[in-house]
């Protein structure tokens, strides 16, 4: 029954982001009448101020409770993506996209954390598996949903396609108070505790290294065929579709082993590497003629897929086998900053360095990648798991009890 809850909640939220993010951009500029450089600019600020307080809103989510913080901020959420409608200028759309930044930051450490406590110890990996994939379906079909908005394109469509995200929203926020409570922690222990773990602050950033895949997929590997290649601009959407199929058919089986830190350790290594052929591929597609161009991005597709659930599965493992008792908040709201920090460099660095230097930024890439992935085994060797149970796990139900 919580495993069907958790599925179902990632499935309904991601379906309504799926509609916000295809309709919201075009929304504010061709509605809203806010100037690309402006909305380009605000949704950075917000996404480095969501990052920075990442750690913070873990250790909101220890001291409160996961299962309220994560309905809090499931609140905030629709209430943001509800008030677009009404953004008219650059202010208020600075103040709506803190809020959703913050709230989508917030919401991955704080379902990391229920996630930790409702589930039984051997099964949290393949749930956390299980609910991308329910996440990749649910934002599939939100962006379906969102292309049939864009057909009709008038301002009304674009409104009622905002507000049918928030009602979603909120009824994703009922699927959550489904859930059994999350014991809130009192022991007296820092908000930033976790900045004394050095191996995982370490392995976070490295994680968040690998991370810029993606953007890479996102925003690098789209303009890299529109400028750098001679392939149709259509390859786009089915290196997507590529992406999606894989994480669906992948996902679980990939994540299997990965729920220690030398299973975590060995699946960011192999992430890495991963992530790097792919970039190598990318590197030639410059130079090639059109039929060997689209094979080599359909096969750079399929490599980065693999690296991609790789990258997932480690920073899962890791943040949860290194998690001490009273701080897994903490310890997943450090994961989400990693990750964050990627999500924030990425589109920058492909722009501004990859992009223009063609095969050389490729090539730099992958060595990065290469790079990130093999230190992440050195980096894990020196952590220690923690030695006594966590309080925020409950009871497992009575029908996940394993004999003694």
């Amino acid at each position: 029954m919580i495993n069907r809850t958790l599925l179902l909640i990632s499935l309904v939220s991601r379906l309504g982001t799926g509609i916000a993010a295809s309709v919201s951009a075009l929304f504010v500029t061709q509605v809203a009448g806010l100037s690309l450089r402006s909305v380009g600019l605000a949704l950075t600020a917000a996404t480095a101020v969501a990052v920075a307080a990442s750690i913070w809103l873990g250790h909101l989510a220890d001291r409160l409770g996961a299962r309220e913080m994560y309905a809090g901020l499931l609140a905030l959420q629709a209430a943001a993506t509800a008030g677009l409608v009404l953004v008219r200028d650059v202010g208020g759309y600075v103040m709506v996209v803190l809020a959703l930044a913050v709230a989508d930051l917030g919401q991955r450490s704080a379902q990391g954390t229920v996630i930790h406590a409702v589930v039984a110890p051997d099964q949290r990996l393949a749930t956390r598996a299980r609910v991308r994939v329910a996440a990749n379906l649910g934002f599939a079909g939100g962006a379906g949903l969102g292309g049939i908005v864009l057909a009709v394109d008038t301002p009304a469509a674009y409104q009622g396609g905002l507000l049918a995200t928030a009602v979603l929203l909120l009824i994703t926020l009922a699927l959550v108070l489904r859930l059994p409570r999350v014991p809130a922690v009192t022991s007296p222990t820092g908000s930033w505790e976790v900045l004394r773990d050095r191996p995982f602050v370490l392995f976070t950033g490295l994680n968040g290294l690998l991370n810029i895949h993606n953007p890479m997929l996102i925003v690098a590997i789209p303009l890299w065929i529109a400028v750098g290649t001679d392939a149709p601009h259509w390859i786009v959407s089915v290196l997507l579709g590529v992406n999606a199929i894989g994480v669906v058919l992948l996902q679980i089986r990939l994540t299997r082993g990965t729920d220690s830190v030398a299973g975590a350790a060995r699946a960011g290594r192999r992430a890495g590497v991963l992530l790097a052929l792919a970039c190598a591929a990318l590197s030639l597609t410059g130079r090639t003629s059109i039929a060997v161009t689209v094979a080599l991005l359909v096969l750079a597709s399929i490599v980065h897929v693999g690296g991609e659930i790789l990258e997932s599965a480690s920073g899962w493992g890791a943040s949860y086998a290194l998690s001490p008792p009273g701080l897994v908040g903490q310890y997943q709201g450090a994961h989400a900053m990693g990750r964050g920090l990627g999500d924030l460099i990425g589109p920058t660095l492909f722009t501004a360095i990859v992009i223009p230097l063609g095969l050389t930024g490729w090539l730099l890439t992958a060595a990065t990648f290469a790079t990130a992935g093999i230190l992440t085994p050195a980096v894990l060797r020196t952590a220690a798991p923690p030695a006594t149970p966590d309080p925020h796990t409950l009871p497992a139900e009575p029908h996940d009890r394993r004999p003694r």
